[in-house]
């Protein structure tokens, strides 16, 4: 009679639900670059919310940018964590953490100058852009905002500063020589 009523919960999924937990992935680290108030004028009044944005990156080459809005600000941060996974680009790291070549990206007003730099530099940059590069993995290297002091475009601009770096390989296939000539 007990194994019925017991087969029976399984079935229904009484403590089969207790024991499922859910895996999360712990390798991502996140990173609230800014959270701003943000009212709309509506008929009735003005209307509050918040905007997050948010750095998403595993520090092993991959970084994204997310942009969340909501009521409260932990829903904010969550959705901005969800835009910042599907934004997601890779990155090559050499073997200084540095990047491979110099390199420029732009969004909206805000321009980013990206360059390697020798081993024991660390991360100079400011702003949103020290954020990307440290959780894209990058230790080494020199960077430059120009135009907007904007945070989310500074952001945008270095993630598409990085997305434009190329490695050696890729460079050789494209070119249709040999790797080892482009060392030399």
């Amino acid at each position: 009679m007990a194994k019925e009523r017991e087969q029976e919960q399984q079935r229904k999924g009484g403590k089969q639900r207790k024991q499922r937990k859910e895996k999360k992935d712990n390798t991502w680290q996140e990173r609230v670059v800014q959270i701003r108030r943000v009212s709309k004028v509506v008929k009735g009044g003005k209307k509050l919310s918040f905007r997050a944005i948010v750095v998403v990156g595993n520090e092993k080459g991959q970084v994204g940018v997310g942009v969340g809005k909501a009521g409260d600000v932990i829903n904010a941060v969550r959705k901005a964590v969800t835009d910042g996974k599907k934004h997601l680009i890779t990155i090559n790291i050499n073997k200084a953490s540095s990047i491979t070549h110099i390199s420029n990206g732009a969004a909206g007003g805000a321009r980013v100058f990206i360059r390697p730099a020798a081993p024991g530099t660390g991360v100079i940059a400011g702003g949103a852009v020290r954020t990307v590069l440290e959780l894209a993995g990058i230790k080494n290297i020199l960077a430059k905002q120009q135009g907007s002091n904007n945070p989310l475009n500074n952001a945008r601009a270095a993630v598409n500063a990085l997305g434009q770096i190329r490695s050696f390989s890729e460079v050789a296939k494209e070119r249709d020589i040999p790797l080892q000539q482009i060392y030399s």
